[in-house]
C-alpha cells in the first residue's frame, strides 16, 4: 500500500513529510474451547472464522469461568466474538428454561451506532434461539415492551441504563434475574468526568442484578486501553484479569504525515493551504483509484464541506462518481445513519467524510484508507480513527492531515510523538464525591440504601457522602436504610455526558422537515442567524435561533460560502473559599461567561466576505477553580515585561491543565483554563485552571490542595523539554481556542518559578 501513498503524492511534492510502516503480524489461532456447542462454532464457521485467535480463546475461557476480564487487543482483532462466545453460550444454556428465555446478556457501547452495528453482526450469525435486540433512544415505544420481556441479548448504552433501566427494574425483573454477562464495549471512551459516571452505573446495575439474585460477569473490551487491568477494575469496582497479547493477524499498514502547502493570499500573507481542502482531494483521488476511504474531520461543519468539495471535484472527472460520496456526524436522524452505514457496507458509497461519530468499533470490511484531518486530540482516538482500515484483513493506509496549527505541525515533523510513544491512560475517579453523590441519590430511588450496600457496591467515601445528602435534604434516613423522598425523578440529577441540556432541532422553514440535531452548548456558534448549515451536500441559511424552544430555522439556499462564528469568553471570581498562606495559590467558585458576538462569511479560498455582528445571550458556567496570581513588580524584578506577561501566562497555563491529570484522578478535556495579564478580581497576572461542569467535579480543588508540588512538575515539564520555542509535550494544547497564541516558554519558566518563590517567601509580619 506503500505504492497508493505515493501515487497519492505525485504532483504534490513536500507534502508527503514522513512514512511509518507497520509490519505485518502472523496469526495464532487456537482451538475452539471445548464448553462451545458446535451449534455455535459452526454458525462463526459459516461467517468464515474456522478457528479462534489465541487472544479470543483465552479471554472467553477466563469469563466463562466467571472471572471478570478485560481485554485490550488491536483493532479488528475480534474482540466481539471473544466476548460473543461467552453470551451465546450462556444463553443457549439457558434456551431448556420453563419460560425459554434462560440467561441474558446486557452489552453496553458508548453509541448507538456501535450497538447496531454489533447487533446486525449477531442476527448474521442465523442463531434461531437467539433473541438480540437494541435498546436506546431510537426504540420505538411498541418495541420496548417486546424487549423487555422476551429479548435474551440486549444492547444499548450507559445513558439509557442510567435513566430508564435502572430506575426501571422492577419491568426489567425477568431479564435482570438471568444476567449471566454484561460487556462493556470501546471502554477507553469512558474516561475523566464522564468515566466515573459511567463507573457509578455500572456498579449501580451489579448492586440491581445481586438484588435479584444475579452475580453477572462483566467483559470489558478496548483496542486502545492503558494498563487495562486497572482501568476496568477501577471502571466496575472489582478485579479484572487482563489479556492484552493479540494473536489476530495484521495486515500491513503504512502512516503518511502530510503537511499542506503554503498558498499566498492576495494581501501576500502566507499560511497553509486548509486541510479540509486538502483531505477533499487526496478523498477524490482515493475514489478514483477505486479505493474506499473515510476522512475523519474535526466538525459536523468540516465533515459536509469535505463531502461537498470531493463531490465537485469528481463531478469532473466521471457524472457518476459524486453519488459514491457522503458526509456522516452526529446530528442525523436514525433512519438517515442506519443508511450511511449499510451503504458504506454495501460499497455504494466509496468515500465518506465523518466526525468521530464514526470512531468506534463499526466493522466496514473492505476499506482501504483512513485520512486523518487534525490531530484527534489523543494517541488513543487518532489509532481508534487508522483502526477502520484493513478490518477486512487487506493491507490499509493512513493519512494524518495537519491543519495549519502550531501542534499540527508540531507533529507532522515530529512523528515520534505519536508512533513512538503508548496511548493515553483512562483516567478517572469513581470516588469523585461531586460524581458519586447524584449516583447515590439515584440507587436510593431504585433500592434504599443499607450500610451493608454501601460497603459491598460503593468506595468508601460514599458513607460520608450519604450523610451530607441526608444534611441536604437530598435523602432521608430510617431504621431500614436511606430514601429517595423527593418528587422529582433522582437519575434526572445528572447528565451522563455533561452537554448541558437537550439538543436544539434544525427544521427546515416551510416544510417543517426535521433535519438533524445540535448539541445545546454548541447552537450558538454553529446556527446562529445567518450561519450556513450544510446537510449531505444541500446548503441551508439559518434564519433564526431560539434556544428557549430549542429550534434553529433554516432555509434552502445555494451558496458559495461558509460562516465561522467568533466569541469571547470572560472568568468572574464569584466566591473565594481559601487561598495558601502567602495568598498567591486560590480556590473557590467562578463564573465563565461565553458569547457568540459576530461571524463573518469566507470564501473556499478564505478570503473574508466581511463579518456582521451578533446578538446572541451569553452562555455561563458556574464551576469552581484554582487560581494562581503574581503581582506585576514581582514579574519585573525577574525580566518579565508586560507585553510578555500574555504569552507567559498561557503557556504556563497550558502546561499546567496537561500536568493536572498527573495529581488529580482526571483528563485534560475535564478541565477549562483562563489567563490574563490583568485580571478585574484579583487586580494583577493571573491563571485560573477551572472544572469543565456545573458546580464543580473536584478536580481544581485537589489543584489547590497539591499546588506546590502540581506546580514544581508543571514548571520541569516546560524547561526540560528539548524544543527551542514550544511543542505538545510542554505548552501547546490541542484544545486551545485561540489557535495556541501568545505562547512564550521561556517566559512561563520564569512565570511559575516567580509564583513558586512567593509560595515558599516566610510570612509577613
Amino acid at each position: 500500500m506503500r505504492e497508493l501513498l505515493d501515487r497519492l503524492s505525485i504532483g504534490r511534492p513536500g507534502r508527503l513529510v514522513h512514512v511509518h510502516e507497520v509490519p505485518m503480524r502472523a496469526a495464532q489461532s487456537r482451538q475452539w474451547p471445548e464448553w462451545v456447542s458446535p451449534a455455535i462454532s459452526t454458525a462463526y464457521r459459516e461467517r468464515g472464522v474456522e478457528r479462534p485467535w489465541s487472544h479470543q480463546v483465552t479471554a472467553a475461557d477466563a469469563a466463562h469461568a466467571g472471572r471478570h476480564v478485560a481485554l485490550a487487543t488491536g483493532t479488528a482483532s475480534g474482540k466481539s466474538m471473544a466476548f460473543g462466545m461467552v453470551a451465546l453460550q450462556e444463553i443457549l444454556d439457558g434456551t431448556h428454561a420453563p419460560d425459554g428465555r434462560g440467561a441474558t446478556v446486557l452489552y453496553l457501547s458508548p453509541t448507538k451506532a456501535l450497538a447496531h452495528d454489533q447487533a446486525a453482526s449477531l442476527q448474521a450469525l442465523g442463531l434461531p434461539w437467539l433473541r438480540a435486540a437494541t435498546y436506546d433512544g431510537d426504540t420505538p415505544s411498541e418495541e420496548r415492551q417486546w424487549v423487555r420481556q422476551h429479548a435474551s441479548y440486549v444492547l444499548t448504552n450507559p445513558d439509557l441504563l442510567h435513566h430508564s433501566l435502572l430506575p426501571g427494574h422492577r419491568t426489567w425483573a425477568p431479564f435482570l434475574r438471568r444476567l449471566r454477562l454484561v460487556v462493556i464495549d470501546e471502554a477507553h471512551a469512558y474516561r475523566g468526568v464522564t468515566g466515573a459516571h459511567v463507573a457509578a452505573v455500572v456498579r449501580r446495575l451489579r448492586r440491581i442484578a445481586a438484588h435479584y439474585g444475579a452475580q453477572p460477569t462483566v467483559f470489558v473490551a478496548s483496542a486502545t486501553m492503558s494498563d487495562p487491568e486497572v482501568a476496568a477494575a477501577r471502571l466496575i469496582g472489582a478485579p479484572a484479569v487482563a489479556v492484552t497479547e493479540d494473536g489476530s493477524p495484521r495486515p500491513g499498514s503504512v502512516l503518511g504525515f502530510w503537511e499542506p502547502p503554503l498558498v499566498t493570499s492576495p494581501s501576500g500573507a502566507q499560511s497553509r493551504r486548509s486541510a479540509v481542502a486538502e483531505t477533499a482531494d487526496l478523498l477524490a483521488d482515493c475514489v478514483v483509484e477505486g479505493r474506499q476511504a473515510l476522512a475523519f474531520v474535526r466538525s459536523r461543519r468540516a465533515a459536509e464541506t469535505t463531502a461537498l468539495m470531493t463531490r465537485d471535484l469528481l463531478a469532473d472527472v466521471d457524472p457518476g462518481l459524486p453519488d459514491q460520496v457522503a458526509a456522516y456526524r452526529g446530528g442525523y436522524l436514525p433512519e438517515e445513519r442506519r443508511a450511511l452505514e449499510a451503504a458504506m457496507r454495501s460499497g455504494a458509497i466509496r468515500a465518506l467524510a465523518t466526525t468521530n461519530a464514526l470512531e468506534l468499533g463499526i466493522d466496514i470490511s473492505g476499506l482501504d484508507v483512513v485520512l486523518v484531518t487534525g490531530w484527534p486530540g489523543t494517541r488513543a482516538s487518532l489509532w481508534q480513527q487508522l483502526g477502520r482500515a484493513g478490518r477486512s484483513g487487506t493491507d490499509a493506509v493512513g493519512v494524518f492531515v495537519a491543519r495549519d496549527d502550531p501542534l499540527d505541525g508540531y507533529l507532522v515533523h515530529h512523528p515520534v510523538a505519536v508512533v513512538g510513544r503508548p496511548v493515553e491512560a483512562s483516567v478517572f475517579d469513581p470516588a469523585n464525591p461531586y460524581v458519586l453523590a447524584p449516583h447515590l441519590c439515584a440507587a436510593a430511588a431504585e433500592l434504599a440504601l443499607t450500610e451493608e450496600s454501601l460497603a459491598s457496591w460503593f468506595p468508601a467515601i460514599a458513607r460520608a457522602i450519604v450523610d451530607d445528602l441526608v444534611r441536604l435534604g437530598m435523602l432521608r434516613e430510617r431504621p431500614t436504610g436511606w430514601y429517595w423522598t423527593r418528587p422529582e425523578r433522582a437519575s434526572d440529577l445528572t447528565d451522563l455526558r455533561g452537554s448541558g441540556g437537550g439538543p436544539v432541532r434544525v427544521i427546515e422553514s416551510g416544510t417543517g422537515r426535521l433535519l438533524g440535531t445540535v448539541d445545546r452548548s454548541s447552537a450558538p456558534g454553529t446556527v446562529h442567524p445567518g450561519a450556513v448549515y450544510v446537510h449531505q451536500g444541500t446548503s441551508h441559511v439559518v434564519e433564526s435561533l431560539d434556544l428557549d424552544e430549542s429550534v434553529a430555522a433554516v432555509v434552502v439556499e445555494d451558496v458559495d460560502y461558509s460562516t465561522l462564528s467568533r466569541s469571547i469568553s470572560d472568568i468572574r471570581v464569584v466566591e473565594e473559599f481559601e487561598a495558601d498562606r502567602t495568598g498567591t495559590v486560590h480556590r473557590g467558585v467562578v463564573e465563565v461567561t461565553s458569547q457568540v458576538v459576530s461571524f463573518q462569511r469566507r470564501r473556499p479560498t478564505g478570503e473574508s466576505l466581511g463579518e456582521e455582528p451578533l446578538d446572541l445571550p451569553p452562555q455561563t458556567l458556574t464551576t469552581q477553580a484554582v487560581w494562581w496570581t503574581v503581582p506585576e513588580d514581582a514579574l519585573a524584578r525577574v525580566g518579565v515585561r508586560p507585553a510578555d506577561t500574555p504569552g507567559a501566562a498561557h503557556a504556563a497555563e497550558h502546561a499546567a491543565i496537561g500536568l493536572l491529570p498527573l495529581f488529580a484522578t482526571c483528563d485534560r478535556w475535564d478541565l477549562g483554563g483562563v489567563s490574563t495579564a490583568e485580571h478585574p478580581d484579583t487586580g494583577c497576572p493571573s491563571v485560573f485552571v477551572y472544572d469543565g461542569y456545573p458546580g464543580g467535579a473536584g478536580f481544581a480543588e485537589h489543584g489547590f490542595r497539591v499546588a506546590r508540588d502540581w506546580l514544581e512538575a508543571t514548571r520541569a515539564t516546560i524547561a526540560e523539554c528539548d524544543c527551542a520555542t514550544g511543542c505538545p509535550a510542554c505548552i501547546q494544547s490541542p484544545k486551545c481556542g485561540n489557535g495556541n497564541e501568545p505562547l512564550d516558554k521561556d517566559g512561563a519558566v520564569t512565570f511559575l518559578s516567580t509564583v513558586l518563590g512567593l509560595m515558599a517567601a516566610p510570612p509577613g509580619p
